[in-house]
């Protein structure tokens, strides 16, 4: 059935458009606007109508023209007068039930500290490519606000207040903000406040890949023998020769190390939260998925010294042993507390300092253990599985350079295949 023709439309469906000026701060401004009926309130039968203005007669004709015809095609959407921070509070409050702990306090951060500041006074109707395109430059250029610390790395403060200071954000920082700033508006899109997410159509920086640092042979060799003097030492040598994440590795616990079959578990990990959120506890792996690795016989040996070492803290403690967390971890402090990321870190750095290392990151040792697997003939499919990967292609992105290692063992590989055909007899021939 064609639409009512509204009242107040032009021979051309232009709407009834009119010159503005309003006065502020002792200057007059001319505008236009238009208004456009969209069709009659059901209770009383009057027109419900909305405006549009513009700079110009012929801008507000046309949002006006658009208007009409997507009221006759069907397809009109009312703008929102909701704003951008209206529309994040509501989205990190209320569309979060399926993320993670750790994603949501990682969401709402980015939002407070750079959607919000940004963008959070535009009103969702007036979000365009070229306004987000403009605000993820910003946040190159300028974006990020990191603390100002003096020539000795402490942080400067005014007024009791740390100081801050504007610095550029990464490529790889600016992608995460878009990340999350496409799902929410993504979100805004299913429920009608958006007729398109506007940021569909944006040029994202180009992240450059971060050259990895698996240790050498000479300096896992220097590691072991640095960490064998280091109280937390046999976790340091397991999170090597498994490739567990820190917080896989601290989340570990008895039941899931099975000393019979050589397996062990990876199925939770220790999580830091807020005391207001329950304290540190044990949740979900990262991809959410359990798996199973069988490591060295080296790394079983180095658990069930793990094992003994605890029993004998235990018998120490004499009733003083304390599971903080309710959980049988197999890495604990001489008191039975669960081991933070923080002591991991902190230990780490004192064995990788002693043999002329301190640049390393604990996250280093995960590398060092898929080169290695790659280098001792390790499919990738394996070592996908072993590092707990979602996918081979992940691993294939990351791990895929060859060492000069790897080519020189590919090297005599095919040398030697070709020699054993040119033994052949008819070969060449």
């Amino acid at each position: 059935m064609p639409r009512k023709k509204t009242m107040g439309r032009g021979t051309n469906g232009d709407g009834s458009i009119r010159k503005k000026t309003v006065k502020k701060n002792g200057k007059e401004y001319t505008y236009w606007e238009g208004r456009y009926t969209v069709g009659f309130d059901p209770g009383t039968g009057k027109q419900v109508q909305r405006s549009v203005t513009g700079k110009t007669q012929k801008e507000v004709a046309q949002k006006i023209k658009q208007m009409t015809m997507d009221l006759d095609n069907g397809v009109y959407q009312a703008p929102s007068k909701m704003t951008v921070s209206e529309w994040m509070d509501i989205w990190t409050a209320e569309y979060m039930g399926d993320k993670k702990y750790m994603t949501v306090k990682q969401y709402k951060a980015q939002v407070e500290a750079h959607i919000k500041p940004g963008i959070g006074a535009m009103k969702l109707s007036q979000l365009t490519p070229p306004l987000i395109q403009k605000f993820y430059n910003g946040l190159l250029d300028h974006g990020s606000s990191v603390l100002k610390r003096d020539k000795h790395g402490k942080v400067i403060k005014k007024d009791g207040k740390p100081v801050r200071e504007p610095a550029p954000m990464a490529p790889k920082s600016v992608r995460n903000v878009h990340g999350i700033l496409a799902k929410a508006l993504s979100v805004a899109v299913g429920i009608g406040y958006l007729k398109v997410n506007p940021t569909d159509n944006v040029t994202l920086p180009r992240v450059e890949k971060k050259e990895i640092h698996p240790l050498t042979d000479e300096q896992v060799k220097a590691f072991l023998d640095a960490a064998s003097q280091d109280a937390y030492g046999i976790a340091l040598k397991v999170i090597l020769f498994t490739g567990l994440r820190e917080s896989e590795a601290l989340g570990l616990t008895w039941d899931c190390v099975d000393f019979h079959s050589g397996t062990v578990k990876i199925c939770k990990q220790l999580q830091k939260r807020r005391i207001e959120d329950g304290g540190t506890t044990l949740s979900s792996t990262k991809s959410g998925k359990t798996r199973v690795i069988k490591p060295a016989p080296f790394v079983m040996e180095l658990l069930a010294k793990q094992y003994s070492n605890q029993n004998r803290w235990r018998m120490n403690a004499k009733g003083r042993w304390q599971e903080d967390i309710g959980a049988d971890l197999v890495f604990t402090t001489p008191e039975g507390k669960h081991v933070s990321q923080t002591s991991i870190r902190y230990h780490f750095k004192k064995v990788v300092e002693a043999i002329g290392l301190p640049g390393s990151r604990v996250h280093d040792l995960r590398h060092t253990f898929a080169v290695l697997s790659l280098q001792n003939g390790d499919d990738i499919k394996t070592v996908q599985g072993n590092m707990g990967h979602a996918t081979a292609a992940f691993t294939l992105d990351v791990y895929g350079h060859v060492s000069e290692r790897m080519k020189d063992d590919s090297a005599r590989r095919m040398q030697a295949y070709i020699n054993s055909i040119q033994e052949t007899p008819g070969f060449g021939a």
